[in-house]
């Protein structure tokens, strides 16, 4: 296994060619990165149990770490809301100490899972399930925007989506309409800037003009009602002491199942997010590279105290639609976070949360991926079921639901697909031949009549499970068992435990009623599996034919031997 290829961080290469004006983009979208990450930084840590301190500390070193190694060049890291329930559970029960360990249990599993290249698992998540994801993200950030965007003042929300804006729609009266004007104003700005410039990213625009706008308000115009990040945290710039995780193998056995919680949850949440910007960028991510990169980061945060980190979709979506386009811009966000954390706090503080909530509208907009939701809609009514369940459950739910039920439905469906574009065909009296396969006629088409007491089956596609059981009711049918049965094999790329089982089961049974099975076209993986199981011995290396040809004329001469028996 090469892991220097498999882990080669997309750092390394991003730096080819790099020059002054990529530079400059990385670095405007990683200011603006920092800043939209700073009150989310500061929310999920106050929501998981934990101080806003904690809350910085994982977003400057989980980022720094996740862009730096990371397999994708636009991932942001930092603690997320998908982990906020885990974390607050894990607080809860094991105390701060046993969110340590599980954190650094997590880190070292990531870590083993891109080793051994788990993360090209992702590639086989559907499309309509990573859609439905991403336009589900985008409701549920736009919702959780509504109170600083409207100003309403709500202090305490319900979690559930339904019940959220039942209290969001039934608090429209309380708008504070100058913070409205504020929030929109900003929505304004970030979609009039790119007309003037391409250079200077709306986003920073709206933040600079409205926190500007906002200090003379509150400062020299006596408007107290204007929210801002200062009002809203009591923040420390005090950096949090080392510490050392708590090791005990009680507690280790006991924290096997958070731990791989957490991971697992991780991997998802960070592979899908890379996922989503390889569709806006048009890059392909490195799946085991990014998931070493999280584990590194969820080993190094608990020694500063930290919470888990993962790949973050919104401030990702932020990074990209700001021009960030290398781990530069990442990395410059951490940097950002960590100055602001040390320095600039006082400044930042005057930073009005309607702007921030303006900013996200806008991202959630763009990240909805509506155009793309309106033309799946059209498309198989299986994917359209998918794409619906994944949307609602990430909503109404979580992502983690989502994820696990939308894989469901899409692993049931595609079964569903695959016994449906499998077909068992049945002949006796005469075989039609096409030029493919074993027919060992290239480019010719024929029709051969079947000897007396011959029938022939054909299974064109998979022999799993899902066909294997089918394939056994067509074979009972037969009133008569048949001198001979041909089982064409051509079609059939493998087998597997099932269909073993149940052509183990025919090849007894045949023999019990004095007829004799007979294969044909069988490729080399399945015989390989015939083999290996037993099942070759059992039927014979003579009645393993080649081409249907072969097998007529084995079938011919074992009627014939059978008559003068």
């Amino acid at each position: 296994m090469k892991l220097g290829f498999s882990v080669r961080p997309m750092l390394l290469d991003s730096l080819k060619g790099y020059n002054r004006g990529m530079l400059t983009r990385d670095l405007l979208a990683g200011l603006i990165v920092g800043i939209v990450a700073l009150p989310m930084a500061i929310a999920f840590a106050i929501a998981s149990g934990v101080s806003p301190e904690v809350g910085l500390i994982t977003a400057v070193i989980g980022g720094f770490v996740v862009s730096a190694l990371g397999g994708s060049s636009v991932q942001i890291g930092g603690p997320t809301g998908a982990f906020i329930v885990i974390v607050l559970g894990i607080i809860t029960e094991y105390g701060m100490s046993g969110l340590l360990v599980a954190t650094l249990m997590a880190g070292i599993l990531l870590v083993l899972m891109g080793l051994l290249r788990l993360g090209t698992l992702i590639k086989f998540i559907p499309y309509p399930i990573i859609l439905g994801f991403t336009a589900g993200i985008a409701v549920t950030i736009f919702t959780t925007q509504i109170n600083d965007l409207f100003g309403l003042g709500l202090t305490s929300l319900p979690k559930e989506f339904v019940p959220k804006w039942g209290v969001l729609l039934s608090s429209l009266g309380q708008t504070h309409w100058l913070t409205l004007a504020v929030g929109l104003g900003s929505i304004v700005i970030i979609q009039l800037t790119p007309r003037l410039t391409k250079v200077i990213p709306g986003s920073l625009v709206a933040i600079v003009v409205m926190t500007i706008l906002g200090y003379v308000l509150k400062t020299y115009c006596g408007i107290t009602e204007l929210v801002t990040i200062g009002d809203r945290y009591q923040i420390s710039t005090s950096l949090p002491p080392l510490v050392a995780p708590e090791l005990s193998w009680e507690l280790v056995e006991r924290l096997i199942s958070p731990a791989f919680t957490i991971a697992l949850l991780g991997a998802i949440e960070s592979l899908l997010s890379a996922s989503v910007a390889d569709g806006v960028i048009g890059e392909r991510h490195r799946s085991n590279t990014e998931l070493v990169a999280q584990g590194v980061a969820n080993i190094i945060v608990p020694f500063v105290g930290g919470i888990p980190v993962t790949g973050a979709i919104a401030r990702t979506m932020t990074n990209i639609n700001n021009g960030g386009r290398s781990p530069i811009a990442g990395m410059t966000h951490a940097v950002v976070l960590l100055v602001t954390f040390l320095f600039l706090m006082p400044l930042m503080a005057y930073i009005p949360m309607a702007v921030l909530a303006g900013v996200l509208v806008v991202i959630s907009y763009n990240m909805s991926g509506w155009r793309s939701v309106r033309a799946s809609l059209r498309g198989p009514k299986s994917d359209v079921a998918v794409l619906v369940v994944t949307f609602l459950l990430t909503v109404i739910f979580d992502l983690t639901i989502a994820i696990e039920l939308g894989l469901l439905l899409a692993m049931l469906l595609f079964m569903q697909r695959m016994v449906e574009s499998t077909r068992i065909l049945v002949s006796r009296g005469e075989l039609e031949l096409h030029a493919s396969g074993d027919d060992g006629h290239q480019g010719k088409s024929e029709r051969l009549t079947l000897p007396e007491g011959v029938e022939v089956y054909e299974i064109e596609g998979p022999f799993f499970f899902g066909i294997a059981n089918r394939f056994e009711e067509v074979t009972s049918v037969t009133q008569a068992a048949p001198p001979v049965r041909i089982l064409r094999m051509r079609s059939v790329p493998f087998m597997d435990s099932t269909a073993v089982r149940n052509l183990g089961i025919l090849v007894a049974t045949s023999q019990r009623s004095g007829t004799r099975l007979i294969l044909s076209g069988v490729n080399e993986r399945v015989h390989s599996t015939l083999r290996a199981t037993g099942l070759a011995d059992l039927i014979g290396d003579t009645y393993i034919c080649p081409d249907i040809h072969r097998a007529l004329e084995v079938a011919s001469v074992y009627i014939v031997e059978g008559k003068k028996g």
